[in-house]
C-alpha cells in the first residue's frame, strides 16, 4: 500500500510540474518583449491590442484568437509559428547594480479629489516596487468612491495624521503616525484621512509580479484629470521648500 501511495503521489507531481515546462503564448510573448527591451504599454501600441489583455496572455490567463495572433504577427513582423515556438533559455539575472535617489523635485506629481500623489524614483523602469508619498484628503468612503483594486500587494506607512483604511472583507481600522498595514491590492481597498483629521500623509510601496510596468498601470487607474509637476528645472526652487515645511494645522507637506 505504501508503494502504490508513492507511486500516487509521484504521478501526482508529474503532473503538476509538467505544464511549467511546455512553451506558451504567454511564454514566448514574455520573452520576445525582454529581447526588445518593450513595455506592456509599447508592444501594446505596436500590435493594436490592449495592454490588460497582453498582460493576461504572459501570464497564462487569456489567450488569443487566430484573428489576433495573424494580428499579432503582422505587427511585429514575424512568422506564427514562432509565436509558439520554445523560448531559448537565458543566463542567471546580473547584477543591474542601478539605483535611485528618491527627491521630492523629480517625483512625478498626481492630483485627484481624493489625494495628491508623489511618485518617487520615477526614472528607473519597470520597477518591481513603487514608492509614492500620498498626502490623503478625502474624509470619508463616501467621498471617496469606488474602492479601487489593482494587481499585486501594497504597503502603507502613516508618516502624519490618522487615516481610516477601508477594504473589501474588513471592517475599516484607523492607523496613527507609526503604524502600518499591508493588503492584497486586488482586494478593494481606500485610504481616508480619519475622524478629527483635516489631512495624514504616508509612505506606500507597491509591489507585483504580474505587471512589468506596474507604475504605468496604476498611473492608469488615475484618469485623465491628472495633473503632474512641471519639469524638474522649473520645480528645484520650490519643491525643496514644501519638503521642509514644517505640518500645519490643515495641510500637511509632503
Amino acid at each position: 500500500m505504501k508503494t502504490s501511495k508513492s507511486a500516487e503521489k509521484s504521478a501526482v507531481q508529474q503532473r503538476t510540474e509538467r505544464p511549467a515546462d511546455k512553451p506558451t503564448l504567454g511564454r514566448v510573448l514574455r520573452a520576445l518583449r525582454t529581447r526588445n527591451d518593450w513595455t506592456l504599454k509599447q508592444m501594446s501600441d505596436r500590435t493594436g491590442i490592449p495592454l490588460s489583455t497582453l498582460a493576461k496572455v504572459e501570464h497564462d490567463r487569456l489567450t488569443l484568437t487566430y484573428d489576433k495572433l495573424l494580428q499579432l504577427s503582422e505587427r511585429l513582423k514575424i512568422r506564427m509559428s514562432d509565436l509558439f515556438a520554445e523560448p531559448s533559455e537565458t543566463s542567471a539575472q546580473p547584477v543591474t547594480a542601478r539605483r535611485s535617489i528618491g527627491k521630492m523635485e523629480r517625483a512625478i506629481r498626481v492630483n485627484t479629489p481624493n489625494y495628491d500623489y508623489f511618485y518617487l524614483c520615477a526614472e528607473l523602469r519597470r520597477k518591481r516596487m513603487i514608492p509614492i508619498l500620498t498626502r490623503i484628503r478625502a474624509k470619508s468612503v463616501e467621498e471617496f468612491g469606488e474602492l479601487v483594486h489593482h494587481s499585486g500587494e501594497e504597503y502603507i506607512y502613516v508618516l502624519e495624521g490618522r487615516v481610516e483604511i477601508h477594504t473589501e472583507f474588513y471592517d475599516p481600522v484607523v492607523l496613527s503616525a507609526g503604524e502600518s498595514i499591508y493588503i492584497d491590492s486586488n482586494m478593494g481597498h481606500a485610504y481616508v484621512a480619519a475622524e478629527g483629521c483635516d489631512e495624514a500623509t504616508v509612505l506606500g510601496v507597491c509591489s507585483s509580479a504580474e505587471e512589468e510596468d506596474l507604475m504605468e498601470s496604476l498611473m492608469e487607474l488615475h484618469g485623465d484629470d491628472q495633473v503632474r509637476l512641471p519639469p524638474p528645472e522649473e520645480t528645484q526652487r520650490a519643491a525643496p521648500a514644501a519638503s521642509k515645511a514644517k505640518p500645519r494645522a490643515k495641510k500637511t507637506a509632503a
